[in-house]
């Protein structure tokens, strides 16, 4: 274990309000997979995850519910890990920032940086939104509302500490121009200098004395420690950070990488490094910031009650389905689109018909023509020899991938191997050389390949599918774990000929769609329904609908006004609320039933689009491949034709009806803001 080398991986520390949902378990998942990955590679693994269980929301939703804080945390908390363990999820430490291990360090560190000046008190006069547990000023507000969540804010006045951002500004400025791994991907990191970096940091405000759920600050008990100094510690504090016991922090500090959501990226990112900084201590190697997982009416949130419960998902299509959609739907680092008809699609296609059906089909040949046994190959010719190059160089490329994070790449590469298995198949026929008594070798041949090939996939596939790989090993007799280890995949040729196979029940049965669209449908509204009918929840929606509603009636009101009384003319506030770039058409194509409409794929930045463009008259699909247009990319999600379009693109329209997209040279990236 000591000549191991360490790879530290943590997932943020969820806000235990209410019980988790698909869009947590992405970011989990995605995080396990890479553990399981290194620890199956050989490095040694310390992998964390927990709960950032502190804060003004917890304490009025316990006080609602008539329950202490800690009780209502610990609810919750105790549901999290039934989906961790039900989701597989093989995490070395679970740290809670209740925890005396963890209380202890946070008031440690904030008492080492007011010592040595990094913290001081003040008044701090600002907008504040509670679920955000976030503070804004004035000009950071949008239409009146949080920036992050677009809920309410109220104006609140009061003594805190705060912490001095901005004296290590530049010094955080030049350690991400000189780290081009530290954020990723790339787009993260020009978002953060040019949008929070370069405009220059305000110090953080770091105390609260309007509620006393958090950890008290040690030399000043008025105050207790406000969000990000208590939530982003954890990530040493759960390694014994400044304790006598600091093994742990000295074998896997820094981090190799906090794998977070894009809606955090900021936090882990400029707080965290400064903090760090402040400390005297290595910042992490990499942050990942990952895009969000979105339903096609927009992002999962509770107040909403369009959450998807993994649990429903996870006992209806077993976990390793769910496991598979997650990582192989949505290139990890972009924005990606939940919908019951794309995992029912991805289940039938890529685990039904080629994974199922490569194990369905091998297993009822051996145990059919070789009585149950597998049988000794003969020298591979050139069809062979493909098939077999192919399985011993998917590993180096799974490797590659996998080291970028490139999830659905890497996954996309096992199932070609999967795919050639099954073409192999197709050209070899089986089953006319089983009616030759003298191809008998060749038959004995083509099988060994295709049960070698299955068992090097139940090893590929092993940190993305947790249970599927020991059912395709029971089915082809495999009891040695020698035959389960990545170095196994050195060599092909490794399952030993005469091992029994044991005929197992078909892996993933076909699923009926249209019957698992309506009761897919049926379940998400009654638990809709329940959950605008629960207490909290309920009150917030609404809440939430009664601001709507006014909005809705002072819209109404003053549109006349300003029709009347107006110029046409917008401020300058007004357009950069706009997000314009720059996008590249990877792919197109006309969109069936309609004349009008084609489906655009475009390519910004590191990440992908899906857009619907309403100009098939005007531009053949081939036509807009590599063409760069601009992009609206703020705008929301909406649907044409039963097809989420994700944005919309810019065009000019003549007074003869003639349209011509806007589009820029080729010298600018796609991606790029215009501004």
């Amino acid at each position: 274990m000591a000549d191991k080398k360490t790879f530290y991986i943590t997932t943020p520390i969820y806000y235990p309000s209410d019980k988790l949902h698909i869009g947590h378990a992405y970011t989990t998942v995605a995080a396990d997979a890479m553990a399981r990955f290194k620890r199956l590679t050989g490095y040694d693994v310390m992998f964390l995850t927990g709960t950032d269980e502190h804060g003004q929301k917890i304490e009025r939703l316990a006080r609602e519910k008539g329950v202490t804080p800690k009780e209502y945390v610990d609810n919750i908390v105790a549901g999290i890990k039934v989906l961790w363990k039900l989701m597989d999820i093989s995490y070395d430490d679970f740290i809670r920032t209740t925890e005396e291990r963890h209380e202890k360090v946070v008031q440690r560190i904030f008492k080492k940086l007011y010592d040595q000046g990094d913290i001081y008190k003040g008044e701090y006069q600002g907008w504040y939104c509670t679920p955000c547990e976030s503070f804004w000023t004035e000009r950071q507000l949008v239409d009146g509302k949080c920036p992050d969540c677009g809920g309410k804010v109220e104006l609140v006045k009061e003594e805190a500490y705060f912490f001095k951002l901005s004296k290590y500004q530049q010094r955080l400025i030049e350690y991400i121009e000189a780290h081009d791994e530290f954020i990723q991907p790339p787009s993260r990191k020009n978002e953060m200098l040019n949008n929070f970096l370069r405009p220059g940091l305000e110090d953080l405000c770091v105390s609260r004395t309007s509620f006393r759920w958090g950890i008290p600050v040690s030399f000043d008990d008025k105050h207790v420690v406000y969000v990000w100094i208590d939530a982003l510690s954890n990530y040493i504090s759960a390694l014994g950070y400044m304790t006598d016991n600091d093994e742990k922090y000295r074998k896997y500090w820094p981090a190799d990488v906090h794998l977070v959501g894009k809606e955090i990226v900021r936090f882990h990112t400029i707080i965290w490094p400064i903090m760090l900084m402040a400390l005297g201590e290595p910042l992490p190697k990499q942050v990942f910031g990952h895009g969000w997982l979105v339903l096609e009416g927009g992002k999962m949130s509770k107040s909403k009650g369009n959450v998807v419960d993994p649990v429903v998902l996870v006992e209806r299509y077993g976990l390793d389905a769910i496991r598979y959609f997650l990582l192989r739907e949505v290139p990890f680092g972009a924005d990606g689109v939940f919908s019951n008809e794309a995992l029912i699609n991805r289940i039938n296609s890529d685990l039904v018909n080629d994974l199922g059906n490569l194990v369905n089909r091998t297993i009822a040949m051996v145990d059919r023509y070789f009585d149950g046994l597998i049988p000794q190959p003969e020298a591979p010719g050139d069809i062979d020899a493909e098939l077999r190059q192919l399985a011993v160089s998917t590993p180096a490329r799974v490797e590659e991938l996998m080291n970028k994070f490139e999830y659905s790449n890497a996954l996309a590469e096992i199932w070609k191997l999967i795919g050639r298995a099954n073409k192999y198949i197709d050209e070899t026929t089986p089953w006319v050389l089983a009616k030759d008594p003298d191809k008998r070798h060749r038959l004995g041949t083509v099988l060994y390949n295709l049960s070698e090939c299955l068992r090097m996939i139940s090893v590929l596939i092993s940190p993305f599918m947790t249970r599927t790989p020991g059912k395709i090993c029971q089915q082809l007799g495999i009891r040695d774990e020698s035959l389960t280890t990545w170095d196994s995949l050195a060599e092909f040729g490794k399952l030993p000929p005469g091992t029994r196979i044991q005929r197992g029940e078909i892996i993933f049965p076909r699923l009926d769609v249209e019957k698992e669209l309506k009761e897919l449908e049926e379940i998400q509204q009654r638990a809709k329904q329940a959950s605008q009918n629960s207490g909290a929840t309920h009150t917030a929606q609404q809440e939430a609908a009664q601001v709507s509603s006014q909005a809705m009636h002072q819209g109404r009101q003053e549109a006349p006004q300003r029709k009347e009384q107006g110029d046409g003319k917008i401020s300058i506030d007004d357009f950069a609320k706009l997000d314009l770039r720059v996008a590249r058409v990877i792919s197109a194509e006309a969109v069936e039933k309609s004349n009008k409409l084609l489906k655009l794929i475009l390519e910004v930045g590191d990440e992908t689009r899906q857009v619907v463009s309403g100009i098939a008259k005007y531009y053949a699909p081939e036509q807009l491949v590599g063409k760069k247009v601009i992009l609206v990319a703020n705008l929301k999600p909406a649907k044409l034709m039963g097809i989420v379009s994700e944005g919309m693109i810019l065009a000019a329209t003549d007074d003869e009806g003639n349209l011509t997209l806007l589009t820029v040279d080729h010298d600018i990236a796609s991606g790029s803001r215009i501004s």
